[in-house]
C-alpha cells in the first residue's frame, strides 16, 4: 500500500493511521484540509431554483 501524502509503500498492518503511513502524515494531511488548502467543490443554487429545492425527494 502506498502513503497518499508521501507516496512511500508500506505494510497496511503496521500502521496505526491507515490510510497514511504514520500519525505524521495522518496530521499533514488534517492541516492540509483544515487550512483549506484542500477542498470539496460546491454548487450555488439561485434563488429560483432554490425554493423549490426538497433534501428529501
Amino acid at each position: 500500500m502506498r502513503c497518499p501524502h508521501c507516496n512511500s509503500e508500506f505494510e497496511p498492518k503496521l500502521s496505526p493511521a491507515l490510510p497514511f503511513c504514520s500519525q505524521r502524515c495522518r496530521q499533514i494531511d488534517l492541516g492540509r484540509w483544515l487550512g483549506e488548502t484542500y477542498s470539496v467543490p460546491a454548487f450555488r443554487l439561485d434563488d429560483e431554483e432554490g425554493e423549490d429545492f426538497n433534501p428529501e425527494a
